[in-house]
């Protein structure tokens, strides 16, 4: 699982019949403070986040684990919203 942030919103007309109906989200990787790593890559949502959102991701065949998501072509997922992050005993993010 990864960390990330929604960044954006994707849409696409054309695509596989199994993701029809489906919300794809841009997310960017973060680290445990909530900065920006890694490349964005589109995820397909699972749980209605929206735009500036910390999610856990999965990716690969992970990512084909969920109801929504089994069997469909899909390499990412979003499958939690982040409420709050706590490391070392500090709080480092918590949801408004």
């Amino acid at each position: 699982m990864l960390i990330a942030r929604v960044i954006g919103t994707t849409v696409s007309t054309v695509k596989d019949e199994k993701l029809t109906g489906r919300k794809l989200l841009i997310v960017r990787q973060t680290d445990e403070f909530g900065n920006a790593v890694g490349k964005p890559f589109v995820a397909i949502d699972t749980v209605d986040a929206g735009v500036g959102d910390l999610v856990l991701t999965a990716a690969g065949s992970s990512a084909r684990q969920t109801s929504i998501t089994k069997d469909t072509p899909v390499d990412a997922v979003i499958m939690a919203m982040i409420d709050s992050l706590e490391v070392d005993g500090t709080v480092t993010f918590r949801k408004s």
